[in-house]
């Protein structure tokens, strides 16, 4: 029976098993109406309803994790899993895969350098982690496909959007950023403090709770639409009710609350600090795990409410509870002002309000149920509690979980650092990792751990393995990501006025390579037979731009350089000196390039950024040949010569330099040296070229199209999985700002090329949304290459 107007939340039951907090939650779905839970404890388990009576029971606890399991998701089934898998990311940095009926893991995902504290999956199989190492990663099966970057503090909570493509990524550094095909698109500003929570609403509005207290709805557009407040501390999670927009969020305020009609209509109180996680199942009733290690269930439905003794047992458990008043989840507690029993005698204005009273010198905290018209008494206010940290997890150091952070004075004029510390660790090893951190003198050692185990008074678990590691050396904590796409688009073309020599202006790039080419733009294969057969990919040889007019090339080299400056200017003999070179490349001469040659054009190409471009479109050419492109791309000279490129990408210089040192690296390709080098700088070359998208220039996408292709035609050849990730991210960001169809066309041949004989690079295709971008194109009618490479790739998708 889903809710009925007026109906409260009421018990349903309590579930023993977990030794230690229950950290996460997810609804199962096998078998139906179960759900799954992990723990501090380091197991996940399987929970299926009891038949019998309103409890559930323990099907099996998986364990496969050398340290706490925080998160937990449910992957969808298919058809070689068809009831679906449990993925669950721990402290010891690793996901694992169960099957549903299964205790130990089916396999185990590593790549995260910290913790994993957040999972999602989405359509084909597709896995979204986010992790303390600030980055987020998507999987595919069993292989990490791509890391988003950008977030400069943990991540603690990721979802995927039903839109195919779109991922959202919530962090300590209090933002939350929207990811499109692997790139960042909007970052989302409002909550003050660490976000923990996110929950998707429909494809365009989500939800987000954070350390601040506050709950907030959004519009994907980036709008911030509603902001909820009602929870006195952090919230910890927030999970939606099915086929609405209700939803409920747990926290440290010891409560659950359910929000409805935007209002927070109900508040139970926990006997537990620490409510961390909870979720909704399909009938509507709602699971909560807490740092007691007890999981609870609560019902609106009549049939399998709790029995009176049990919800009694319930309200005795809650009203022995002891509050401390430091938490301020009642405000700020003066004893001596408070009013005794008879103040329980008015009745509350509202659900959950709550009430402070002093009996016999003691300080009791009351809680008011509209639905029974009564105080519910839900603790007991007590002292101070000492140096004891009574809940797991509490503090917050560098936007990370730990049980103490300690601060410690190491002399009395110098300043104090903070030294945060878990009892799984080694105090001394976190002592010594404090001492390494800070440059302090490491004769502190034994002084310093022994500072540790007096405050943690022994508490210590299991005996520390070294599979521990220490919160700083989590390498790369803070990685500068390129957090947005560069909006800037460039001044107007520089090239104006006909008969000047304008680089690229010839459509046609590439050679025929025997019999018919897509790519000399002559549409002369109309044959029946051609039509049938896929002559388009996966293609087995790079794309060159081989179209030269060295005559005008020279002529505006010479004319650029009367107006150099001195110290860039060349002398007659350099200028006869390059046109060798460009005779000896443009295969017009037997001769071999020559050092000397070389040396000459490397001046060239540092000319000034506002005349280099004859000089560019010289290296262009001369790349192709293998004397040049051993000598620019080997061990020695390569570093200097990717430098050089990549400083021409920059989508705010000319241009023209854009366009020629896009064809420069497409042309690398040609020998053996320059196809090792594009393959080594791939992650750098591509995250810069991207950028180049953003100017309306049909030929510079053309050329980014090319080198993207390029890139396909030697990843078809290695099968490197990042690397398909990424031509795949680029192909789709591209696919959607590019108008010009030979441009269009090249990324089709890429992405086939890609795609063939891998279905792992199909499933990703597929989960960016590719094969929707794309279907458009196979109505083009001219050309008709465009029409028929499109239907071919999506026949593959």
């Amino acid at each position: 029976a889903m809710a009925g107007e007026g109906r409260a939340f009421r018990l349903r039951c309590s579930l023993l098993g977990h030794g230690q907090d229950v950290r996460g939650l997810t609804r199962g779905l096998f078998p139906h109406g179960g759900f799954v839970s992990v723990s501090r404890d380091r197991t996940a388990r399987l929970w299926a309803p009891d038949g019998l009576n309103r409890g559930f029971t323990e099907m099996h606890c998986m364990s496969g994790h050398s340290n706490f399991v925080s998160c937990v998701c449910i992957i969808p089934p298919s058809d070689l899993y068809p009831r679906g898998l449990i993925a669950t990311g721990g402290n010891d940095h690793n996901i694992c895969i169960f099957t549903v009926d299964s205790t130990a893991p089916l396999y185990i995902l590593k790549g995260h350098k910290n913790t994993v504290c957040s999972l999602s999956s989405g359509k084909f199989g597709t896995l979204l982690s986010g992790s303390w190492d600030t980055t987020a990663k998507v999987w595919l099966n069993d292989r990490c496909m791509m890391t988003l970057q950008g977030h400069t503090a943990a991540i603690w909570a990721v979802k995927i959007l039903p839109e195919q493509g779109l991922m959202l990524t919530g962090s300590a550094d209090k933002t939350i950023k929207l990811w499109k095909a692997g790139r960042c698109e909007r970052t989302f500003t409002g909550h003050e403090d660490c976000v923990r929570g996110l929950a998707i609403l429909s494809e365009t509005e989500f939800l987000s709770c954070a350390n601040d207290a506050s709950v907030r709805r959004w519009q994907i557009s980036g709008e911030c639409l509603q902001v909820y407040y009602g929870h006195t501390n952090y919230i910890y999670s927030i999970s939606v009710f099915p086929r609405c927009k209700d939803f409920v969020t747990t926290g440290e305020d010891r409560s659950l609350r359910i929000w409805k009609q935007g209002e927070c209509a109900q508040t139970i109180r926990l006997p537990a600090q620490s409510v961390w996680c909870c979720c909704v199942l399909d009938n509507g009733d709602i699971v909560v795990g807490a740092s007691d290690g007890i999981i609870r269930v609560f019902t609106e439905s009549l049939e399998r409410t709790a029995s009176a003794e049990e919800i009694q047992a319930f309200e005795n458990e809650l009203s022995q509870a002891s509050i401390d008043p430091k938490t301020g989840d009642l405000g700020d507690i003066n004893a001596d002002d408070l009013p005794g029993r008879e103040h329980l005698k008015d009745p509350g204005t509202r659900d959950g309000q709550t009430r402070l009273i002093k009996d016999n010198g003691k300080v009791e905290a009351y809680q008011w149920s509209v639905n029974e018209g009564r105080w519910i008494k839900i603790g007991d206010v007590v002292g101070s509690s000492g140096a004891t940290q009574q809940t797991s997890g509490k503090v917050l150091f560098e936007g990370k979980e730990y049980d103490y952070v300690f601060t410690i004075d190491v002399n009395e004029s110098g300043p104090s650092y903070k030294l945060p510390y878990n009892i799984t660790e080694d105090p001394w090893l976190s002592a010594y990792n404090f001492l390494q951190k800070n440059d302090l003198n490491p004769m502190f050692l034994d002084q310093v751990a022994k500072f540790i185990m007096d405050n943690t008074k022994g508490q210590t678990l299991l005996s520390s393995s070294a599979q521990f590691s220490d919160p700083f050396t989590g390498a790369g904590r803070y990685v500068p990501g390129s957090s947005s796409g560069s909006n800037t688009i460039p001044g107007a073309d520089p090239f104006t006025g006909a008969g000047r020599y304008v680089p690229g202006s010839a459509s046609n790039a590439g050679a025929p390579v025997g019999g018919v080419d897509p790519y000399t733009g002559m549409d002369a294969y109309q044959s029946a037979a051609a039509k049938a057969e896929n002559i388009y990919f996966p293609k087995k040889d790079a794309v060159t731009f081989d179209q030269a007019n060295p005559t005008q090339i020279l002529g505006k080299l010479k004319e650029l350089n009367g107006t150099a400056a001195e110290e860039h200017k060349l002398t007659e003999d350099d200028l006869i000196i390059l046109e060798k070179l460009l005779s000896a490349t443009c295969n017009t001469s037997a001769e071999t390039p020559t050092a000397q040659q070389l040396q000459t054009l490397w001046r060239a190409v540092n000319w000034p950024e506002d005349i280099v471009f004859p000089a560019l479109d010289i290296l262009r050419l001369s790349v192709r040949h293998p004397t040049v492109n051993e000598n620019f791309c080997s061990e020695k000279e390569h570093v200097q010569f990717i430098v050089l490129l990549l400083k021409f990408l920059n989508p705010k210089g000319k241009q023209a330099n854009q366009l020629l040192a896009l064809r420069a690296l497409c042309n690398c390709f040609v020998s053996h040296a320059g196809e090792k080098l594009m393959m080594e700088q791939r992650d750098e070359i591509m995250t810069q070229a991207i950028e180049t998208k953003s100017g309306n220039n049909k030929n510079i996408h053309i050329a980014l199209a090319t080198l993207t292709l390029n890139y396909a035609v030697c990843l078809h050849k290695v099968n490197n999985v990042e690397g398909k990730a990424q031509c795949l991210s680029v192909i789709s960001t591209v696919m959607e700002v590019v108008q010009d169809l030979e441009a269009i066309f090249r990324l089709l041949v890429a992405l086939g090329t890609l795609i063939s004989d891998d279905t792992n690079a199909v499933q990703l295709a597929k989960s960016l949304g590719v094969d929707s971008q794309i279907k458009k194109y196979a109505s083009v009618s001219e050309p008709a290459k465009v029409k028929e490479c499109c239907r071919f790739v999506l026949n593959l998708l």
